[in-house]
Parts: C-alpha cells; sequence; structure tokens
C-alpha cells in the first residue's frame, strides 16, 4: 500500500462544507477548494500518469524524474488533460541524501511543504519534486555538484515550465539542492573530470524564475570540510563544499563550483530569499564560514534566520512552510 500525504481532516472538512452549502468563506474558488482538499489523496509513490507520460513523450525519460525505485521519489503533474494550472507552479530541490517526499527524519523530503502549500488552495498540477541522489545516507560523502545532479536538477525545472506552460516558477530548495539547483539557473560552462570533463549547463534562467528561496544552503562551503580536508567527493575542492582557508585575510582555494556561483549575484530569480538557523547541527559552528553565515544568498532579497531549538537543519525546512509560501507567494518575510 503506497504511503499518503497526511491529511487535514478538519480542513478537508472545513473546505467540503463550503463548497456544499455555497458558504465559500476563506475559500477564494472551489478549485482551489478542491486543490486542499486533494492532498489527503494524492500518493507518495509518484507523479501522476499524465505528467509521466508527458516527461516520455517529449524526450525526458533518461533523466529518471519519477523514480519508481523509491516510494516518495516524485511529485506533481495533472490529473488529466483538461486540469488547469492556475497558480505559477512551486518546484521543490531537496538536500543531499533526502528525496521528494518521506516521512523518516532526514529523509522527509517536502511532505510538510506540499500538505500546506495544498492547503492552501495549490493543486497537485502546481507543486513538483523529483529526486536527483540516491536517497542514502550511507552515500552522502559521495555526493556532490556533479554533472548528473545538475543536469537533473536543470532539466526538471525546463521540463515542469514546459509542461505546465507557465512563463515563470517559483523554486524552494534545501542544503545542497540549493547550490545545485543556483547552478541550474546560473546555466553556462561547468566540469565534472569523472563524467566528461568539460560540459555546458544552458543559458540563464533567470527570466524563469520569479521567487528563489535557499532553505540551511552551504553557499560558501561547510567548516567541516575544512577540517577534514577534501578527501570526499561532497567536501570535493572541485565541485564538492570546500570553503577554502584564510591567507593574509583573504579566502583562497575555496571549491571552483562555489567560486563559479558566486562570481556574479541576483540571478537566481527576481526574489531571493534565505531561511536558515545558528543551530544547523550538520552546517555546525553557528552557520559561521570565515566570519560569514555561509547560508545567505549573495544579492538576497531577505531572509528569515532562526537561532535555536527546534530549528535544526532539517526542521529549517520541515518547519517553515508558511514562511515558504510567504516568500513565495506574498514576497514578504513573516
Amino acid at each position: 500500500m503506497p504511503m499518503r500525504l497526511r491529511p487535514s481532516l478538519y480542513l478537508a472538512s472545513t473546505l467540503l462544507l463550503g463548497i456544499a452549502t455555497g458558504c465559500g468563506e476563506d475559500i477564494a474558488s472551489h478549485e482551489e477548494a478542491l486543490g486542499a482538499v486533494e492532498a489527503a489523496a494524492v500518493s507518495t509513490s509518484g507523479a501522476t500518469t499524465h505528467f509521466r507520460n508527458w516527461l516520455s513523450s517529449n524526450g525526458y525519460d533518461s533523466y529518471d524524474f519519477i523514480r519508481t525505485d523509491l516510494t516518495g521519489g516524485s511529485y506533481g503533474g495533472k490529473a488529466s488533460a483538461s486540469d488547469t494550472v492556475t497558480k505559477q507552479p512551486v518546484i521543490f530541490i531537496h538536500g543531499n541524501s533526502d528525496k521528494a517526499v518521506g516521512s523518516v527524519f532526514g529523509q522527509t523530503g517536502w511532505t510538510n511543504s506540499l500538505e500546506y502549500f495544498h492547503s492552501r488552495g495549490y493543486k497537485t498540477s502546481e507543486l513538483y519534486a523529483t529526486t536527483w541522489g540516491p536517497a542514502n545516507a550511507l552515500q552522502s560523502a559521495n555526493q556532490y555538484h556533479s554533472k548528473q545532479n545538475v543536469m537533473k536538477v536543470r532539466k526538471f525545472i525546463e521540463a515542469v515550465k514546459a509542461y505546465t506552460g507557465a512563463s515563470k516558477v517559483d523554486i524552494i530548495a534545501h542544503s545542497m539542492g540549493v547550490t545545485l539547483a543556483r547552478k541550474a539557473i546560473l546555466g553556462g560552462t561547468a566540469h565534472d573530470a569523472a563524467d566528461g570533463g568539460t560540459y555546458n549547463v544552458g543559458v540563464p534562467l533567470t527570466s524563469s524564475v520569479d521567487t528563489f528561496v535557499g532553505i540551511a544552503g552551504a553557499n560558501l562551503g561547510l567548516t567541516s570540510c575544512y577540517m577534514s580536508g577534501p578527501s570526499t567527493p561532497t567536501c570535493g575542492s572541485t565541485n564538492g563544499l570546500y570553503p577554502g582557508y584564510l591567507f593574509w585575510g583573504s579566502v583562497t582555494g575555496r571549491s571552483t563550483y562555489l567560486n563559479d556561483l558566486r562570481s556574479t549575484s541576483g540571478y537566481e530569480g527576481a526574489f531571493r530569499y534565505t531561511i536558515y538557523s545558528t543551530a544547523d547541527e550538520i552546517i555546525g559552528y553557528d552557520g559561521i564560514v570565515y566570519g560569514e553565515y555561509t547560508s545567505r544568498i549573495p544579492g538576497q532579497t531577505g531572509e528569515k534566520r532562526y537561532t535555536g531549538y527546534p530549528y535544526g537543519h532539517f526542521n529549517s525546512k520541515d518547519l517553515t512552510a508558511e514562511v515558504q509560501y510567504d516568500m513565495v507567494v506574498n514576497h514578504t518575510i513573516p
């Protein structure tokens, strides 16, 4: 039996009552109400059949966006050809060893965010996620900003935009998903010695993104990677999270990939927000790398910073769905 998104029975009964009585209070439209109730019945075992068929018909099979090898490997899509997309689509990009949708700590994916966005009227045809890695914590040290990972995120953004017909999308990313998504949007050349060398990501997608939200990212690298050295792919000095070292007051040797992301600013979208915690147990060191918060994005529009329990690395994502919504929809920070 496939897992289900946890339904809000109160929300569902209230919305259904509103439709039945014609009250409609607090409901923008019947379509939005149905979208919220829909959350209780959507399987986490994968994207809709309509989206799967569209991906296959449009040449995306090689990217394996559906991830049928995982429960909760993907999410999103229209119920049928007649399903409408009225809200700006939101694309969710998970972090290292996580997956699209889940229920186990560390692999909760975007379950809480999807539920909240559904409760505010979004439909499955307006919310999208895929799994870009193995979804295995035992392999976390081997994950890096590889060509495969960068291009999977890039092509997923392109696919969702084309599938929905939207002029712009919103993107919410967590942890390593932040730095993967930033390169996917930035475009340009990249290099992966383990996968053919230099490659071209494509033209910048800046004009296609309205709001970008980066949660608990390591945009300046990880201090723990300095302590261990670039000894694993995740901490690599080329495509990893190696922060470099201080030399006469300047940072030298930061990973080539991270320096590329810092070569310009403001390209992630029209609005750029970050959410992070100084109590992040994964990033550590109060979130500071050489005197700066590593989760901040250069040129960001604004941020939401937490300073203690229960907001750690994962709860900065799992407990902030309302903040994510306000950033994306209202361009405000609650």
